[in-house]
Formats: structure tokens, C-alpha cells, sequence
């Protein structure tokens, strides 16, 4: 890409219960952390990219971003409203990069806030509805945890995948939660296979510290040319490649409960980078469940089908390992804040790229982030890196 787009500043804030602010608020809060971070006059940013106020809920705003703008006071050459879910911040980053290199933009603000409130019963409804096959899901009842157990079953029976191997990504994420002063466990201790056995089912074959943890949160990303990053930070996390897949929308629809979509956003990724998985040193994954990191390393091409559970079971992507995954602990350690959790592997991705963590930083030459959307159908793969390409 023209322009060497890269990543200048990444903020998130601190996961946990805000009933004192509106999400609205939480908006301002992640925007007002970013502009803290670079010497950035809010006249020259000239995009912003943001999704619906509430996505993923019974009754989003779908002309949030237009908020935000007047509230910045700013007319940007960019501007959209985004909506994949989880991978929507993969996406937005995409947007602007591709903005970036054509000449349309140089600094963009990507940013993203959600809340999990107590809902009614009947907008708890329309929301399960809205991620539900009408027919096929949600006359049956179906809850989110039970539809992604589907896809764990069958991963475990193509795989011969355990729950102890479930579980072991789970012992991987607490580990680097305990180095993480944000995190939500990161007072509670490391857990062993046996906790994560021993604690209650929720849907087989996942049990409750399989789960990722509902919060509060909200973060942001600086997109801008490599020039101006240069400018603003020591450090820029530079776009070195992108992919992504649109596949199907229901977990009923996807062929035969396998994922589709994460192997050709990955291969797209590595094909414009000109890396392959022996290059990447650390990698940050969507985990709403233990399952997922899994099934990321082996349709990513870092395992072999059915092998990624011994990375964990050795340590490897564990603290002192030599493949890090979730280093900020994972939404299973640090908190799930909603559909704005694509939010995180990707600000700790970028912020582990320009050295920014020394708790827990770890070799960073290379990034690999990817998030998904919806019910694992929508998939971002970045690669990110320290010298633009």
C-alpha cells in the first residue's frame, strides 16, 4: 500500500461496571484517552469510523457517528458507519488503511464502546433474534453460548479435541490476566484444567471459565499515514497485510458446522504482507470461548488440524512461551465488553508492535490480530509489523 499506513496510538479502557455513564459517554472517554496519547490537533484528524450506538442490541443508533463528529467538532473526508460485530474494528482498520494509501485521508480514529446491561425480556429476545436463524434457532430458544457450543462439538469430534484442551486455553489466558493490572481476574489468582473442569457447565461441552466475561469497555486505534506516525509516536505498529471473508450469517447455515472464512481471510493477509506463519511472533485471537483460539491457529496455518491444543498444554503461548496468544489475557481473562471486544485484540496487538507494555511485553516484531463477527461468519485478519514494507 501507498502511504505506509500504520497504527500511531491504540488506548483502551479499563474493562469492569460503568452505571454511572452511558455508552455514549464511554465513546467520548476511549476518544478522549486516544488524543491524550499523541500531540494531535483534532483539526487535522480527517476520519472517523464507528458503529452503531448499541450495535448488536434490540435498538442501535445507526447514525451514532455523526455524533461523534459534532461533538469533535471536525468535517472529515471520511466517515462511515460500520457494523460486522466482532470484527468490525478489524474492518474499520482496513477501511482507513485503504483510505490512507489512496490519498483520501492521513489520520483516522477507529473506535468502539459497549455495555452488557440487564435487558427486558422481550429486548433480550430481539437481541438473541438478531444473531438467530428465524426458523431453524430461534423458535428452539437458542442462546448465544448454546449456538457456539455447536461449533465446539463438532471441532472436538473432527479434531478428537478434549475439554481438558478446551480448558487448557483457558489456563493460558488467566496466566497472562495475572500480568495485566486491567484485567478482570487479574487479582483472582491462575487457574488449573481441573478449575476450569470443575466449574459449572453452561452448554456443553463449555463450562463457565470457558466463557469469556461480560463487562463494560470501550477502546480506540489511530490509523494514519506512515509519515504522520513517525511524527506522533517512536514506534508506529505499520499495516502490513489485511484479508477478510464474508460468509454465512447463522451457525444452522454454516456447511456442515465447520468454519469457513478464517482460512481465506488469513491466507488474503499473508498474501499482501509476503509473510507466512513461521514469521509471526505473537498473535491475538477473538476468544469469547476456550474453543476459538483453537480453531484460529489451525484454519490461520500456525498447527495442524487437531494439534493447536498442544501449544497450550506446553506453555507456549503462555507467559515465557515462544508464541504468545492473548496477552492482555483474553476476553476470557480480561473481559468481554460486547461486540466493541474486537476492539481489544486489536489495541493490544498494535500496542505489543510498538513496545508499549513492558508488564508483559513480549517479542513483537510481528503481529498477527484476527476477530470475528457475528456467529464466527464475518473474519479480519492483520498483520502487523514494526518496519513498513
Amino acid at each position: 500500500m501507498q502511504n505506509a499506513p500504520a497504527i500511531a496510538a491504540a488506548v483502551e479502557l479499563k474493562p469492569g461496571r460503568y452505571p454511572e455513564k452511558s455508552t455514549h459517554q464511554l465513546y467520548r472517554d476511549a476518544i478522549a484517552a486516544l488524543l491524550a496519547e499523541v500531540n494531535l490537533p483534532t483539526g487535522r484528524l480527517d476520519g472517523l469510523l464507528a458503529p452503531p450506538l448499541g450495535m448488536g442490541g434490540p435498538t442501535p443508533d445507526t447514525f451514532f457517528h455523526e455524533k461523534l463528529l459534532e461533538e469533535l467538532d471536525i468535517t472529515p473526508r471520511l466517515s462511515v458507519m460500520l457494523n460486522a460485530g466482532g470484527a468490525t474494528y478489524g474492518y474499520m482498520v482496513q477501511h482507513a488503511a485503504l483510505a490512507i494509501s489512496a490519498g483520501m485521508a492521513e489520520a483516522v480514529i477507529c473506535v468502539g464502546a459497549g455495555k452488557f446491561e440487564k435487558m427486558s425480556p422481550a429486548n433480550a429476545a430481539q437481541a438473541v433474534r438478531n444473531l438467530c436463524q428465524e426458523d431453524f434457532e430461534f423458535l428452539y430458544g437458542a442462546v448465544i453460548p448454546a449456538l457456539y457450543a455447536q461449533y465446539a462439538t463438532r471441532y472436538m469430534h473432527d479434531t478428537g479435541a478434549t475439554e481438558k484442551d478446551l480448558a487448557a486455553v483457558s489456563v493460558s489466558a488467566r496466566a497472562w490476566a495475572a500480568r495485566n493490572p486491567a484485567a478482570i481476574t487479574h487479582d483472582k489468582g491462575n487457574i488449573t484444567i481441573v478449575d476450569v473442569l470443575g466449574s459449572r457447565m453452561i452448554a456443553s461441552p463449555l463450562h463457565y471459565l470457558d466463557c469469556s466475561i461480560p463487562c463494560d469497555g470501550g477502546g480506540a486505534v489511530l490509523v494514519t499515514s506512515g509519515q504522520l506516525a513517525r511524527e506522533l509516536t517512536g514506534q508506529p505498529a505499520y499495516l502490513l497485510g489485511m484479508g477478510q471473508h464474508h460468509g454465512h450469517g447463522y451457525v444452522s447455515q454454516s456447511p456442515l458446522l465447520r468454519q469457513v472464512g478464517i482460512a481465506e481471510s488469513g491466507r488474503a493477509a499473508f498474501g499482501m504482507s509476503g509473510l507466512t506463519p513461521n514469521d509471526i511472533q505473537h498473535a491475538q485471537l477473538y476468544d469469547a470461548f476456550s474453543f476459538n483460539p483453537l480453531i484460529l491457529l489451525e484454519h490461520l496455518g500456525f498447527a495442524a488440524p487437531g494439534k493447536a491444543a498442544e501449544w497450550f498444554h506446553s506453555g507456549r503461548t503462555s507467559p515465557g512461551g515462544d508464541f504468545a496468544v492473548n496477552t492482555y489475557g483474553g476476553l476470557i481473562g480480561y473481559g468481554h465488553s460486547g461486540d466493541s471486544s474486537g476492539m481489544s485484540m486489536l489495541v493490544e496487538g498494535a500496542r505489543q508492535v510498538m513496545g508499549l507494555e513492558p508488564n508483559r511485553q513480549v517479542p513483537a516484531n510481528t503481529a498477527l490480530v484476527h476477530t470475528y463477527g457475528g456467529m464466527m461468519a464475518e473474519h479480519s485478519t492483520l498483520i502487523l509489523g514494526r518496519e513498513a514494507t
